[in-house]
């Protein structure tokens, strides 16, 4: 044995007594004389202490080494307390360089973190020996655990799925592996286990889960993996969309109570449509640690005669940012126009409560006084307005303006997480293209019957879909799912597909709905989504072990690389230049 115990048992109790240690060379510092050492495990730091200099030559940061030593008491001027060991330290009698570190290292460990990222991932294991990186693994595996018991002590049992499948509508890029069996052919990564895990409920299974790994090709954001990624997938039978809050809530509470540093606020969480998220805040993953609210304003400027407003979709809200000087207003108005608005209007309530601005000369008093009304303004505050002919395209802008004011102003309270569901999403929306076509996707249940689909304008038709949502992050999607075989095919006759399609893309379902399919429903919270929350970041990478750049490049491994000419023929791959 290279050691007999942590170096966090290291204490005053031990004081007299030999130990045998080893760990990584945390700093070696030389006091003319004698030399400090402090070794570092996973556990904690150990200072030790030798007066043979000739160690030093031998000796690197981050080596590895195993030594043997009485453990003494400090002396009063060196005891630190910010350290479970700190106020004993070992004698060294013997030590081993087990494995010995290069001299010039890539980065300081322990200040990894301030480190480009692009070099922390090329040497991630130098990265991952960082404390804060140690502590989120921890934490990773701590979650994983007590997602399990906390699921199964809900009934539900774990099922893997396979890896190896067939391409599904998901939302996002396809992983293609080809068949070296099968020429020509190409199996699919999975998107998400959700083709598998309705069959599990035709076959029985009554409450599913499985924390699974689920790959898409996207482009990575900061609070989007590339590649692959977890979510606490999960679908039960018999179960209406309360069932399925109710469980996702008590799930998230459990975790969140034992798990998060941060206050939260406890289920049942707040619901709202997503009609209304859109017209309150300007996306379907507000923030609700932002006190602003957007108001629709169409009402008030309904008979108006300035063209800016005239026919539009008209958003705003009033907040007090009369202590800003005018170089504020003059950046969000800059923001704005850069994101693509015509143009950014406000105005401040005086004192006689009349408003001054711009645009008050271009519109009447009635809606001078309805706007202060409608937004619920007060003397100091001021209004802004933002409108567009395109009702998506104004609650984005204004969406997006509701998270700058509130996070220039400090509005914004960092220290807490607020969550709450969005349901009642549109069954379907329109492309860039002007084509119609499924907002999430097929599974769903529309909150229409087959006669509705027939004669109702699509775009009207919502869906049994629900998002967990947290200080601006979608955390869980899911849904009601729909077993209706006559359902299924309208739907995608809608989309422009027709029961070929159906049979060829979700064959397995199609027929299983045609054996007794019991009604089900499900949701999947993103894993590494609930990480970040709990550990109050924003780079979605350092909850990951071993993640791509901001490139979907593997800077560790080296990856992707090119396949050699043999690779490819046994393949039936030709690369075309």
């Amino acid at each position: 044995m290279y050691r007999n115990m942590m170096l966090d048992k290291v204490d005053e109790k031990l004081i007299g007594k030999s130990v045998k240690l080893a760990g990584w060379v945390n700093t070696i510092r030389d006091h003319g004389g004698i030399v400090f050492i402090d070794l570092r495990d996973k556990t904690g730091v150990v200072q030790l202490k030798t007066n043979d200099d000739s160690l030093l030559s031998s000796l690197t940061r981050e080596s590895v080494i195993s030594v043997t030593g009485k453990v003494v008491l400090r002396s009063h001027d060196t005891v630190n307390l910010s350290i479970k060991s700190g106020k004993v330290e070992v004698e060294i009698d013997d030590m081993r360089v087990l494995s010995k570190s290069r001299a010039m290292l890539p980065f300081d460990v322990k200040d990894s973190m301030k480190t480009n990222e692009e070099v922390r991932l090329k040497y991630r294991y130098l990265d991952l020996r960082n404390d804060k990186m140690q502590s989120m693994l921890k934490l990773r595996a701590d979650v994983a655990f007590d997602t399990r018991l906390i699921m199964r002590e809900l009934g539900f049992t774990e099922v893997a799925t396979p890896i190896l499948t067939v391409p599904s509508p998901e939302g996002a890029r396809d992983y293609l592996v080809p068949s070296r069996v099968h020429k020509g052919k190409f199996y699919a990564l999975p998107q998400a286990p959700q083709q598998f895990k309705q069959l599990l409920m035709c076959g029985g299974v009554d409450k599913y889960f499985q924390i699974a790994p689920c790959f898409r090709d996207e482009d990575p954001r900061a609070d989007r993996l590339t590649g692959d990624f977890y979510q606490i997938d999960m679908e039960m039978s018999f179960a209406t969309q309360d069932d399925v809050l109710s469980t996702v809530e008590t799930l998230v509470e459990k975790l969140f109570s034992k798990h998060s540093k941060f206050p939260f606020n406890k289920g049942p969480f707040k619901r709202y449509a997503y009609k209304e998220a859109m017209t309150k805040f300007g996306t379907d993953k507000p923030d609700l640690r932002n006190p602003i609210v957007m108001v629709g304003l169409e009402d008030v400027f309904a008979n108006t005669t300035f063209s800016a407003f005239k026919n539009r979709t008209v958003e705003g809200f009033s907040v007090n940012a009369s202590a800003q000087p005018r170089s504020f207003f003059d950046r969000l108005q800059k923001l704005m126009l850069d994101e693509g608005a015509e143009g950014l209007a406000w105005v401040r309530v005086q004192e006689d409560g009349t408003l001054k601005g711009p645009i008050v000369k271009f519109i009447s008093k009635d809606e001078c006084d309805n706007l202060i009304k409608k937004t619920n303004a007060k003397i100091g505050d001021d209004i802004f307005v933002i409108a567009d002919a395109n009702p998506k395209t104004c609650y984005k802008l204004a969406g997006m303006l509701r998270n700058e004011v509130g996070e220039k102003l400090n509005l914004i309270d960092k220290n807490r997480i607020e969550f709450c569901w969005i349901v009642d999403f549109p069954m379907f929306e329109l492309s860039d293209e002007g084509k119609i076509e499924f907002c999430h996707n097929p599974f769903n249940m529309p909150k229409a019957t087959l006669e509705d689909l027939k004669t109702k304008d699509p775009l009207t038709i919502e869906a049994y879909q629900y998002d967990l949502v947290a200080n601006g992050y979608e955390v869980a999607s899911g849904a009601v799912r729909n077993t209706d075989k006559d359902v299924m095919i309208k739907l995608f006759e809608i989309v422009g597909y027709g029961e070929e399609e159906i049979q060829r893309r979700f064959g397995a379902l199609y027929t299983a709905f045609q054996y007794g399919a019991p009604p089900h429903a499900g949701v999947a919270p993103g894993f590494e989504r609930l990480l970040m929350l709990m550990l109050g970041i924003t780079n979605i990478r350092d909850v990951v072990p071993f993640p791509m750049n901001s490139r979907a490049q593997d800077l560790l491994m080296g990856g992707p690389i090119e396949a050699d000419e043999k690779q490819l023929r046994e393949l039936h791959i030709k690369l075309r230049q």
